[in-house]
Formats: C-alpha cells, structure tokens, sequence
C-alpha cells in the first residue's frame, strides 16, 4: 500500500525553487573553500595520466606526483617570467601611452563637440563628473578588492596542496565513491566516472592545444603590423580567448586601444579584421580538429553558464563553468530521469557556418606540384 504524500504541483515548485536558492546560497558562501577544491580536483584529473605512467614504471607514488607537479611549476613560472618580462616593457612606456591617448581623447572630444553641436565645456564637464563619481565608486571598493586578492592568494596557496593529497589518495576515494552509490549501480558510477575524466582531460589537453596555437597566431600577427607588445597581447588575447564569448570581446577591445593610441586609427580596423580572421580559422578549424566535439554544449547553455559563474564565483567561475556543465551532462545523461535535461544541454543544431579542410588530398599533391616544377625549365 502506498503511504506517501504526494504534493500539489505548486507546492513542488515552491520547493524547487527555495532549495535551489539555498543551494546557490551556499555556494556562494564557500567559495573560499569549494573553489580551491575544484580547480585542484579538475588539475588533478588532468595529471593523472602522467603520474600513472610513473607508477607504473615501479617509482613511488608520492614521488611521482612531487616531480610532476614540480615540472608542471616550473613550466607555469616560464610563462609567467615571459609575460612579466613583457609586462615591464608596457610599464615603462606607460607614461606616453597615457599622454598619447590623453591627446587622442581631445582630439576626439573636439571632433564630437563640432559633429553634435554641442560646447566642449560641456563635454568636459560631464567627463569630469564621471572621472569623480569613478574615483569615489573605485575608492569605496578597494577594501573588498584587496580582501578578494587576498583570498585567491590563498587558494592558490592551497590548490598544490588539495592536488597533491587527491592524487595520493585517488585509489580511496575513487573506491569511496562506488561503495556511496551500491553495488547494483557499480556499472553505472564507473562508466560515469571514466567518462567525465576523460571529458576533462581531453577538453583541457585541447584547450592548452588551442591557446598555444592561438598565442602564436594572435602575436605573428600583431608583429607583422608592427603592433607595439605585440607577445603581451598575443598571450594575454589567448588566455581570454578561454573564456567563451565574452573573453573574445575583451582581448579585441585591448587590441583595437592599444592600436589606437600607439598607432592609428586605421590600425583599428586593421586589428580587428586580423582577430576576427584568427577568430574564424579557430573556430571552424581549431575547436574542431583539436579541442573537438567531447564538450558537446549548445551556445545559448554556455553562455547562460559563463554568466552565471561570473555573477557566482567572478572571474575563476567563468573559467570553470563549461567544464563542470559538461561533467553535469554526463551524469544527466546517464540517470534515465534525467535524460531530457541532458538532451536540453546538448547540441543537437548544425553549424552557422561549416568548412570541409581535407588536408589528406592536398598532401598527395604536392608532391605532383614539386616534380611538375622541377620538369619546367
């Protein structure tokens, strides 16, 4: 006999919806303590592969995750020693670029002045109000800015740590994990756990694939029109170009000012023709072919998440926002309750716009090309 209560629909809803405002409530409140955790355990999964090769060559476990995640330091301070090298460079500099855009902000304040009829004054009396109002705003934030400094300080102080103790005892808490959910559903947790490791390890490999790629393209590019901090720029717009949607438009904008003040404005449209350029050959042709098609996540979705991971967890929220929504289809994916929430994240649509690149034909005939040219006199 069936003793259970069931609820009106209204009732559920109101449920629903109060349960999931304190579970977002509570996200919130520990950032401090579940962010770290993330961003180590998604590393950690990432790693894994190497310190299992070592493992198994019969070197100790905890010397084998001491001497990958040491090399994996010393490659990150690498890149770091590049960019603040970099970075030196722009702030030397820093003065003339604010005189110069300074000068270009008259220029164009006179140009608008004269195409609007309107009174410089004017202008520059509501530039003003606006450099205060900034000022005053930007002052009253600088005690919960450097609180928040402060606090990803330290879970970035923390993450080595939580990375370290997850990879050693990744045997237990993987074990942890079956015995929670019962043997009768064994089956189920493994396939859903190999699946959601491989989804991250082969997202984030592609991922690193595509920035490297992109911060050479994005800085060729930038150099050959003579664009000054040209690597900067090409680094930085590939580190941006992680944040899906909203990251491209930053690093354009960056291009776009520093091409203005440092050159001119016809540098403008020379930059973003080149990004929109290096925009499209990644899109069509690197994400594919590199990154592919295991993070399968309609637009609409994503964008919806990078959002919310911003509002959330600001900035580190919008970086690991795809990767946990996709974790999450998986697991939709493979409850049969659940199913139609997963289909609802996929993407099922073709592409605005799809380029077939066979590379195979035009390797066979170059070939063909170099004897041709060769029997030209």
């Amino acid at each position: 006999m069936n003793t259970g209560v069931k609820l009106p629909f209204y009732a559920r809803i109101s449920l629903l919806v109060i349960g999931l405002y304190f579970f977002i409530r509570m996200l919130s409140i520990t950032q401090a303590i579940i962010l770290p955790v993330i961003y180590a355990t998604i590393i950690a999964i990432l790693i894994s592969p190497a310190i299992n090769f070592l493992v198994n060559k019969k070197i100790n476990r905890a010397v084998s995750i001491a001497l990958v995640m040491l090399s994996s330091v010393l490659a990150l301070a690498g890149l770091l020693a590049l960019l603040s090298a970099q970075a030196s460079r722009m702030s030397e500099a820093w003065p003339q670029l604010t005189l110069k855009f300074q000068q270009l902000l008259t220029q164009t304040i006179a140009w608008v002045a004269i195409f609007l009829d309107i009174s410089v004054l004017k202008i520059n009396t509501w530039l003003t109000q606006l450099r205060v109002e900034f000022f005053n705003s930007s002052s009253a934030a600088i005690g919960s800015t450097i609180s928040t400094v402060g606090g990803i300080v330290a879970a970035v102080m923390l993450i080595p740590v939580y990375i370290f103790m997850i990879l050693f005892y990744q045997p237990q808490l993987v074990e942890f994990i079956h015995k929670l959910f019962g043997a009768d559903n064994d089956k189920k947790v493994s396939e859903i756990l190999i699946e959601s490791k491989t989804i991250i390890q082969s997202y984030l490999i592609g991922l690193f694939a595509e920035l490297a790629i992109i911060a050479v393209l994005n800085s060729i590019g930038l150099l050959a029109l003579g664009i000054d901090y040209a690597i900067l720029l090409g680094i930085t717009g590939a580190l941006l170009n992680i944040i899906p949607y909203l990251g491209g438009i930053i690093a354009m904008t960056s291009f776009a000012i520093i091409a203005l003040v440092t050159k001119s404005p016809a540098y403008v449209i020379y930059v973003i023709a080149l990004y929109s350029l290096i925009q499209f050959v990644d899109n069509n042709l690197i994400v594919p072919k590199i990154v592919g098609s295991k993070v399968k996540l309609n637009a609409l979705v994503s964008l919806f998440v990078v959002i919310a991971g911003a509002a959330l967890w600001g900035v580190p929220g919008m970086f690991i926002s795809i990767p946990l929504l996709a974790i999450v289809k998986v697991i939709l994916d493979r409850v049969e309750p659940l199913k139609p929430w997963g289909f609802l994240l996929g993407d099922v649509m073709p592409p605005l716009v799809k380029i077939n690149l066979d590379l195979s034909d035009i390797s066979k005939k170059i070939p063909h090309i170099f004897s041709t040219l060769k029997k030209k006199p």
